[in-house]
């Protein structure tokens, strides 16, 4: 809005603008999660993008923008005076509650939205929807809600005054349809108190509601107005078509059939209100004139009059399809008058959400943080392991703290709460009472104030219970502050038993609260004993499910007649074991009445067995659902390999102790019932390049860039002239005609200028200008020798194959022809043969005959001195030779990886990978660079620049290259280098690392190349691969000395040098540092397997032992990737499992070091 109008009305008061928000919307604000649009007079938001799509007449969209004007649109609405002065149709899809001049720089309005799929709005939603329209049975799964809070609305002449409106718009969809519900505040239009013009009336205030698919070529049908003059602006706060006034409801797009006009609702109507008045004729719909009734009428259906009287009937559709999602897969969903709950099917137990078999061992994971004062001392616990195990057939829980320091180890043995909360989770349960797990699915938020006697210490504790991760373990956060009595060390507690009443508040939120006196006595390591107690207050914080039946006894008795709790020095750990049991307050049987074995948690069944009380003492072992056995000694059914999962088509079962679960495959998700898994249209998702087209297929999608782009479809880039990628012939026909016009001419009959064919090579036939002397040349535009022809004479075949030429004898071959001599042209097995290739080459690896007795050799045939041993498996040599078949691609960066990518060096090039989340997609498999004469061992990225850099034995160099097409490599080290082979980027010390085998040496130089110097000169073998770790600045590196091959550590400045693994290594020679777990991990030639280590030596794991000849390897997300020699491939190894889940074959030779491109670099 113009600037006079901020300024006109920055001192105006006005009427009731402060009143609270309409008791009918929806709830907003940012209390509610939305966001609020920015201030202004024409604004327009962010995209909010939605997770599940839209309809809009017979369209469909994921992408919503929200407009000052009153408007939503599924595309950035015009500058506002190109529609605001005009009626429906506009020219853009609208969708509007309240279009008008809007402007939240005047007043204190705002416009606030979101995306909400909360139980309690889909709810509300579907009841306003089904009661519009009665013959449906639409149930919504997610909202958009748009609400106007008192803005300020212009009219024509802005200073003449101006109205303040509240309105909403809500938008609920499925799979298949929406409706928009527009909802008008009570208290109507309120003007400017000093409005010129105004008493009343809204006249010259233009104000237009409706729906616009956005296509002005048809105007009788894709449009829709709730009204046909400016005076109707009020009766949208008055009437409305759903029975309620100033609530109005529209069924605005279905892909189900071809969509084409609005219905809006012909529900029940009070007396008085009028009819919508629209443009077009809804199919179906009729009107009728008498106020006095009302019709309700769906598609094709006869009127029906209703007596005003039955405005109030409520109709309460099935909603379980809106939060079925939230049920445990174990549980199911059933309607009650109130809506809907989750709930456990039989023979499980818990709130619905979660569910556990009954009589199953339950595991427990979490973690113990914060901060204690014991005496004068201070104790920070940082993320201490808490581990628990549970058997609550019996009652028991056994629950372990890790690390924690002497100081507060001591001290926390009285702390018992921090382990009775799980005892009451897995209370054993009498006369039908319920325990924890059963009344919160271990969804809790526990607090708890313990007060020491007689010091009156005080200390908090804090647990936050998040339910079962996918191992059906239970999570945990433990919060502990305040201060403890200390107890001496090497003493020993013991923990009084004791009852507690839990008292359960149904009034406002769920709590469940108790208050406690309990004793513990502190025994001294010389016998002395001394009783102390603590008072303990501790509130339960839960969600229950409101709508069915109250289930839980408002008041029950914990009992916990056993508790032993210690502490161990050596390891520094803190051990609780506790048994419990829940029931009626006060209803425990009498002492002199012996319990039942199952009652009593002394019985034999099987941790894994419900024990079943029989008359007396006796009793009977049942295993629990999803094991099978005697009951005393049980057994998980494996429902996935049996055949009895109930997974369907495009899921995996998942087998789970004593039950199963169903996951979709990639490219599927769950449909609404979440039962069957259907098709994800990622299509619909827009994950292609705004510059590409998207074709959805069962389970996956296929992107292309449009005409004149180039890329993979995820990022499209304008093609390169084809200039930036000239073949050699081309370079070499261009750079000759340049020089000719250099010289003032055109090329003569004499000038050679090489002919190229349409894909840039050279044509096999060349010949000289238009003399007639021709020639055949090989791809590489080499003259073949025996093929030049004179002029006059036939040109010679260039298709017949070249004649073999015969070479000079090697080095390799005549020292063989010489031994071979010397041996009198039989040489024993154990003599020695010099090894050649095809090309006469030394083969880097020689033997002494048939014997495991072998070496590693130079180019020229020389013994690289600490390589030669007795062993099965050969030693590791590289061969500095560059492979024979090299591409003919000019170096350059020849591709740009658009997301996680794996790079490996194969030969003279180095190649990609792309990565699907981290699975391969080999058939996308491309070379990255082409370095012709080289042999490329080392490789590292570095995410920071988007750089490649790479070690090359053949060039004696380290070399670095830019990861964007068309990019040149350049060499960084070029000087002093013999036999680079593993290198390493510190992306945060912007530093490069490298080793070098020939000399002996790890050096350090800075990204460039510059500041240079030798780390380690002494004490080097055979080093090999290279690791640095920034955040512990910590550097690694493997050495295959035959003789004693180790791993060895230091400071990135080269000090506190430290043997980290020495055993158990043969061939060490690929290392690699987890980015989740930060430990170390290597792959060893010799011992076939693949090990990891904590960065001190300790936490050995060994996670594969299968395979043939590593050379190196790299971790992402959930996967190990390793190059092997023997295999000439990458293996692919599951990181938790240790299991070969992939192999992809790389053809021919020289597979070395492997690195990748991470998602978040990108």
């Amino acid at each position: 809005m113009k600037t006079c109008r901020v300024l006109a009305f920055v001192f105006m008061n006005f009427y009731a603008i402060t009143a609270d928000p309409n008791d009918k919307f929806f709830p907003f604000g940012t209390s509610e999660g939305d966001t609020a649009l920015q201030r202004g007079d024409d604004e327009v938001s962010e995209p909010l993008k939605l997770r599940k799509p839209l309809q809009f007449y017979d369209t469909q969209f994921n992408v919503v923008y929200v407009g000052t004007n009153g408007l939503l649109s599924s595309q950035p609405p015009p500058k506002e005076d190109q529609y605001l002065s005009s009626g429906f149709p506009l020219s853009f899809p609208a969708i509007a509650p309240f279009l008008v001049d809007v402007d939240t720089n005047v007043g204190r309005g705002a416009v606030y939205y979101r995306s909400d799929n909360s139980f309690s709005s889909l709810t509300r939603a579907a009841q306003a929807i089904q009661l519009a329209f009665p013959e449906t049975q639409f149930r919504p799964t997610h909202l958009v809600i748009t609400t106007w809070d008192h803005v300020a609305c212009f009219k024509k002449d802005a200073l003449k005054g101006y109205w303040v409106s509240s309105f909403q718009a809500v938008l609920a969809g499925n799979k298949t349809d929406t409706f928009a519900m527009f909802l008008y505040a009570d208290d109507g239009m309120l003007f400017s108190e000093n409005s010129s013009d105004v008493t009343g009336s809204v006249a010259g205030l233009k104000v237009r509601a409706g729906f616009s698919r956005g296509d002005t070529s048809v105007t009788d049908e894709l449009y829709h107005s709730l009204y046909s003059s400016e005076e109707g602006a009020s009766k949208l706060f008055q009437e409305g078509n759903s029975g309620t006034p100033g609530l109005w409801i529209f069924h605005i797009g279905s892909s189900r059939y071809h969509f084409q006009k609005v219905i809006g609702a012909a529900g029940l109507l009070v007396e008085g209100t009028e009819k919508p008045i629209t443009t077009t004729t809804t199919q179906g719909l009729n009107i009728p004139e008498d106020r006095s009734t009302v019709t309700t009428a769906g598609l094709g259906d006869k009127v029906k009059t209703v007596p005003a009287s039955l405005a109030n009937i409520t109709v309460s559709p099935s909603l379980c399809g809106s939060i079925l999602q939230d049920c445990s897969p174990d549980g199911y969903c059933t309607d009650y008058p109130g809506g809907p709950c989750c709930l456990c099917r039989s023979g499980y137990y818990g709130n619905g959400k979660q569910c556990l078999a009954m009589g199953v061992s339950q595991r427990l994971n979490g973690k113990l943080s914060g901060r204690v004062s014991v005496e004068a001392a201070d104790v920070q616990i940082d993320e201490a392991d808490v581990h628990g195990y549970a058997v609550p057939g019996e009652g028991r829980v056994y629950v372990s703290i890790s690390p924690v320091a002497p100081q507060a180890g001591w001290a926390l043995m009285a702390v018992s709460p921090l382990v009775s909360i799980f005892g009451w989770l897995f209370a054993l349960t009498l006369q039908n009472h319920q325990n924890g797990f059963s009344i919160t699915g271990a969804e809790f938020s526990h607090r708890a104030e313990m007060t020491f006697y007689p010091g009156k210490q005080r200390l908090h504790i804090i647990q936050h219970a998040r339910g079962m991760d996918s191992l059906n373990h239970l999570k945990i956060e433990i919060q502990i502050s305040g201060n403890l009595p200390s107890i001496p060390s090497g003493a020993k507690v013991q923990l009084q038993p004791f009852r507690e009443t839990l008292h359960y508040n149904q009034s406002g939120d769920s709590v469940i609260k108790s208050s406690s006196l309990h004793q513990y006595i502190v025994v001294s390591e010389n016998g002395g004993s001394e009783t102390f107690s603590y008072l303990l207050h501790q509130n339960i914080s839960i969600q229950t499910c409101k709508n069915g039946p109250l289930i839980i006894p408002d008041f029950q008795q914990l009992s916990v007649e056993h508790a032993m709790v210690m502490y161990s020095r050596e390891g520094s750990i803190l051990k609780y074991s506790i048994i419990n049991t829940v029931g009626p307050v006060g209803g425990e049987l009498p002492d002199l009445v012996e319990l039942n074995p199952c009652r009593a948690g002394k019985h034999y069944c099987d941790p894994m067995a419900l024990c079943l009380p029989g008359e007396g003492l006796q009793y009977h072992c049942q295993c629990a659902m999803g094991f099978r056995g005697d009951g005393r000694n049980c057994y998980d059914v494996d429902e996935c390999t049996e055949g009895l999962s109930s997974c369907g088509p495009h899921s995996e079962c998942v087998n789970m102790p004593g039950s199963h679960h169903c996951l979709c495959e990639t490219g599927y998700e769950f449909d609404f019932d979440w039962k069957a898994c259907v098709d994800i249209d990622e299509c619909v998702l827009k994950l292609c390049h705004p510059l590409a087209s998207c074709s959805n297929t069962l389970g996956s999608f296929h992107c292309r860039c449009w005409p004149g782009y180039e890329g993979d479809g995820f990022l499209c880039q304008p093609q390169k002239q084809m200039e930036l990628v000239l073949s050699v012939c081309e370079r070499h026909r261009d750079s000759l005609l340049k020089g000719l016009r250099g010289w003032g001419g055109d090329a003569m009959l004499q000038d050679y200028i090489p002919q190229c064919d349409e894909k840039g090579q050279f044509k096999p036939l060349q010949c000289l200008g238009s003399t007639g002397h021709c020639w055949c040349v090989d791809s590489k535009g080499q003259e073949r020798v025996g093929t030049r022809t004179l002029p006059g004479t036939l040109h010679a075949n260039c298709d017949q194959p070249a004649p073999l030429v015969p070479r000079a004898e090697t080095l390799c071959e005549r020292w063989r022809t010489t031994l071979l001599s010397h041996y009198g042209g039989q040489p024993d097995p154990q003599d020695y043969m010099p090894q050649c290739d095809a090309r006469g080459h030394f083969l880097s690896v020689q033997c002494y005959g048939n014997s495991s007795y072998c070496w590693c050799v130079d180019s020229q045939g020389r013994e690289v001195m600490g390589t030669r041993s007795y062993d099965a498996v050969k030693p590791a040599c590289i061969s500095s030779v560059p492979p024979a078949v090299q591409s003919s691609v000019y170096p350059v960066v020849s591709s740009s990886p658009s997301g996680p990518a794996l790079l490996f060096a194969h030969g003279s090039e180095i190649r990609v990978i792309p990565l699907d989340d981290s699975h391969p997609v080999q058939e996308k498999s491309s070379v990255l660079l082409s370095a012709k004469d080289s042999v490329v061992v080392g490789i590292s990225y570095d995410c920071q620049e988007n750089t490649l850099y790479w070690s090359d034995m053949a060039r004696r160099s380290i070399s670095r290259a830019s990861l964007v097409f068309g990019a040149e490599p350049v060499i960084i080290i070029h000087t002093d280098v013999v036999t680079p082979e593993g290198v390493a980027v510190d992306a945060v010390h912007r530093l490069l690392f490298w080793v070098d085998s020939g000399s002996d040496q790890i050096e350090v130089a800075d990204l460039d190349g510059q500041n240079r110097r030798v780390l380690f000169d002494t004490d080097l073998v055979n080093p090999r691969a290279i690791a640095v770790d920034t955040t512990s600045s910590t550097l690694f590196w493997t050495d295959w000395d035959r003789d004693a091959p180790r791993i060895e550590t230091s400071s990135l400045d080269g000090l506190r040098r430290t043997l980290l693994v020495g055993n158990g290594l043969k061939l060490p020679n690929a290392l690699t540092l987890d980015p989740v777990t930060h430990h170390l991990c290597w792959a060893d030639a010799g011992t076939k397997k693949v090990e990891c280590v904590a960065a001190d030596g300790t936490e050995r794991q060994e996670i594969n032992s299968g395979l043939s000849y590593p050379f190196s390897l790299t971790i992402y997300n959930k996967h190990i990737y390793c190059t092997d020699w023997e295999r000439d491939g990458i293996v692919v190894i599951n990181k938790a499992t240790g299991e070969h889940t992939d192999f992809l074959p790389v053809p021919r030779y020289d597979l070395y070091g492997i690195t990748l491109i991470p998602s978040q670099c990108l």
